[in-house]
């Protein structure tokens, strides 16, 4: 696959004398801390979009706050930009180096500071992985509930800049509502502490800005989370369907029923067939859809709620009810599911995994719309979703080395993103927009809107330095896409185009 310009000229405006710089920053990092030759520059080219490759100018490595400071005060003397990452799992091209700039890897930020259990929190460091936290706190019979399915790789720090989810969000919310507090550098290397360790704090709610800025706002460097306990009960029931459409009108059912699962996700026949063969979990290979659910609690209360979504999913036609007999079984159900992204990879040489959230009652017309769309691009795509809440992550499988295959994936991902938004939906639920989503961005908000977003960029970044060219259309971008959403028929503030 031949690699693409991928930045727009007003998002490659900056002037950079490459000598300087690495004379200014290699006195400022540890021996191999700055990597110059291009064989060493090449392993950020991309995150986990790989179908998005840019050589970064320099990266760097620190090992301390002070050191990553340092870094920052001189590109921000310098007018460099910087691109932070951490361990390179984002889907969305929110890592995406910039030509012009440092990539700054927070890989050596990996230190779990401290695990109180008794005010069941953590303070980690931002390259933390997010199942070592949990895999910490397991002693104390605590865990982090977040769980992307990337989560044996992914770091807190990239999750908090993409606000992740997984399979548990439904019942126990995204990253924003489990983490209590970060530490910030700005641009100019300024240190902001931002939260607090009590569930709220006076004032502007910050911490929700900063989870999900993707990286735009400041370069977090230690983050503390809260701990749940482990519920006393869990049971998980996995459901056959003849079709997608009974699978989505199932979890709705679900949902109006009064019951909140800790986890429902769904899978059709393709992802069912392909995550059985990597993974040999015990699922349904006959069947069109299946939903598995879980419910966490009191026995009383489990046993009570089980019995009500067995009643349901067989109202809704489910051909075959399964649940798990232990934990060993439970544990081989969600490892599918998780799972389901690798085992995808095995149907073609190259597949784009999407991100959209939308309305549950819309699934099952959601999901007929997708096949139809594929089916129009001559595509392939296969579903695997975070039901409950409604999150869609249709994967379209594709042959980069096919002239044309790539273009067509990027149209159909993109007509899926806007059906998402004509819904009612967003055209994101825990990927961030990044580079990928960035022209759908110009279909959901108005212009007015946008120049709201570039005002708050603009009062932490005030020179556009941190991430340029990611997540926020330009007017120009939108207008170019005949896409200007305007209300009442006015400009948006000048301000808008220096971003």
């Amino acid at each position: 696959m031949s690699e693409r310009s991928l930045y727009r000229p007003e998002d490659t405006r900056f002037a950079v004398d490459a000598e300087v710089l690495i004379a200014r920053l290699r006195p400022l990092l540890p021996a191999e801390g700055l990597i110059t030759h291009e064989h060493g520059r090449r392993v950020y080219e991309c995150d986990g979009l790989s179908a998005y490759k840019q050589l970064p100018l320099l990266v760097a490595c620190p090992e301390t706050i002070e050191q990553a400071r340092a870094v920052l005060k001189v590109c921000s003397e310098c007018g460099v930009p910087v691109v932070a990452r951490g361990s390179g799992t984002s889907l969305s091209g929110g890592a995406l180096p910039h030509p012009q700039g440092v990539l700054l890897s927070l890989a050596k930020f990996n230190r779990i500071i401290e695990i109180d259990p008794h005010g069941r929190i953590a303070r980690v460091e931002p390259g933390v992985r997010n199942l070592a936290i949990s895999e910490a706190a397991a002693p104390f019979g605590l865990y982090y509930a977040p769980d992307p399915s990337s989560q044996i790789a992914c770091s807190i720090g990239g999750n908090i800049a993409e606000n992740a989810g997984g399979v548990h969000c439904l019942k126990y919310g995204l990253t924003v509502h489990n983490v209590l507090q970060v530490t910030l550098l700005t641009i100019e290397g300024e240190l902001v502490n931002i939260g607090s360790l009590a569930p709220d704090s006076p004032g502007y709610d910050l911490l929700a800005l900063i989870t999900g800025s993707e990286g735009m706002l400041g370069v977090i460097v230690e983050i503390t989370v809260q701990l749940l306990p482990n519920p006393l009960t869990k049971q998980v029931l996995m459901a056959s369907f003849p079709t997608v459409e009974a699978g989505g009108h199932a979890v709705a059912a679900i949902i109006a029923g009064g019951i909140i699962p800790a986890g429902l996700e769904m899978m059709d026949g393709p992802a069912i067939q392909a995550a059985e063969d990597f993974i040999q979990a015990g699922y349904d290979t006959d069947a069109a859809a299946m939903l598995i659910c879980e419910l966490d609690g009191g026995e009383a209360e489990v046993a009570e709620q089980m019995a009500k979504v067995e009643a349901i999913l067989r109202a809704q036609g489910a051909e075959r009810l399964r649940v798990a007999r232990d934990e060993a079984e439970r544990a081989r159900f969600w490892a599918g599911r998780k799972g389901a992204f690798p085992a995808v990879g095995r149907l073609a040489p190259d597949y784009y995994c999407m991100d959209g959230t939308i309305p549950r009652k819309h699934l099952a017309r959601v999901l007929k719309r997708i096949a139809e769309l594929s089916e129009a691009q001559d595509l392939r795509t296969v579903n695997v979703f975070h039901a409950g809440d409604g999150n869609l992550h249709p994967l379209i499988l594709f042959d980069g080395n096919h002239p044309g295959e790539l273009e067509r994936a990027e149209a159909l991902g993109a007509q899926i993103l806007e059906l998402c938004v004509e819904v009612g939906g967003t055209v994101t639920g825990e990927h961030g927009v990044g580079m990928e989503k960035i022209d759908q961005m110009c279909v959901q908000f108005s212009t007015e809107e946008i120049a709201q977003f570039h005002a708050v960029k603009a009062a932490f970044d005030p020179q556009g330095l941190l991430n340029p060219g990611k997540a926020i259309p330009t007017l120009n971008r939108c207008a170019e896409l005949g896409r200007l959403r305007v209300h009442q028929g006015e400009l948006p503030h000048p301000e808008i185009e220096r971003f």
